[in-house]
């Protein structure tokens, strides 16, 4: 079985997990996720954009005092989660690098990317489906820029590690599911927009964290958002961050981990000059 075939098999796996409400441990233990999973998905919430610009009206943030720690690892986003809640975090929220168009990306069809990763080990897909909003409008929207619709979902059952091995205990984190704009193709079919990228870019990032700290999530995993199909540059996105961190939820969250999996150094380093000096 190739690479493809074995991540679809294990999409498959996930489905009918979902669908039976447990799994089993790889240390033979029944693990039940079905009131989790029924909890994930009742208090799954699209966020409009109008919705979101009124979180942007209370900006800057100024009603939590912490000492922000930030880091970057070469970590999966789930990995770098699971290791979170191992530490004793109990909000973990993470952003799901988003398909604007199709629940779980390509994770049915084998994909392998940062979401289709998180649809594939999580009950993330089942909150994405019974959504309205996100993804129709997406669909019907001409630009590459996509929306700002955003997808907030919290209590989200983490089913499996990377290599997709069930996990040995009951696991969840929230999820928000976000699409960058897909800046290879406005390049290509509407270079006019591209002096527009900051901006949208900017803006979409205050509203993640805008709908984090509305929802009370003071840890989260975040990474090199639209740098890969996406064709962002990571130098571009990590200076973004710091300055929306910086300027308007400084002292906001306790935690901040950037985690950014690849094997090429291109994606990391830029994160790396801007958060650990």
């Amino acid at each position: 079985m190739n690479n493809r075939e074995y991540r679809k098999q294990l999409a498959e796996e996930t489905l009918q997990i979902l669908d039976k409400g447990f799994y089993t441990s790889v240390s033979g233990k029944k693990i039940d996720i079905s009131q989790l999973q029924h909890k994930a998905e009742q208090f799954t919430k699209v966020y409009t954009p109008e919705e979101s610009d009124e979180l942007l009206k209370q900006l800057p943030y100024t009603t939590a005092d912490f000492e922000t720690n930030i880091s970057v690892t070469n970590q999966a986003t789930l990995d770098a989660v699971r290791m979170l809640i191992a530490e004793g975090h109990e909000d973990v929220l993470c952003l799901n690098f988003a398909s604007a168009k199709n629940p779980g990306g390509g994770f049915l069809g084998g994909s392998q990317a940062q979401e289709e990763s998180i649809a594939r080990s999580t009950g993330l897909y089942n909150c994405q489906i019974k959504t309205q909003g996100y993804y129709e409008t997406n669909r019907k929207h001409k630009s590459c820029m996509y929306t700002d619709y955003m997808i907030y979902s919290p209590f989200v059952p983490i089913i499996k590690d990377e290599d997709g091995n069930n996990l040995n205990q009951q696991m969840h984190c929230a999820i928000i599911t976000a699409p960058a704009v897909n800046k290879g193709v406005v390049k290509h079919r509407e270079p006019g927009r591209l002096q527009d990228v900051e901006q949208v870019m900017k803006r979409r990032i205050r509203k993640v964290l805008a709908i984090a700290r509305t929802n009370n999530h003071k840890t989260l995993v975040l990474g090199a958002w639209g740098c890969g199909v996406f064709q962002n540059d990571p130098n571009d996105i990590a200076v973004y961050f710091r300055e929306v961190i910086t300027s308007d939820f400084s002292h906001q969250f306790e935690k901040i981990v950037f985690a950014i999996y690849s094997s090429n150094p291109k994606f990391i380093t830029p994160f790396m000059a801007e958060f650990e000096q």
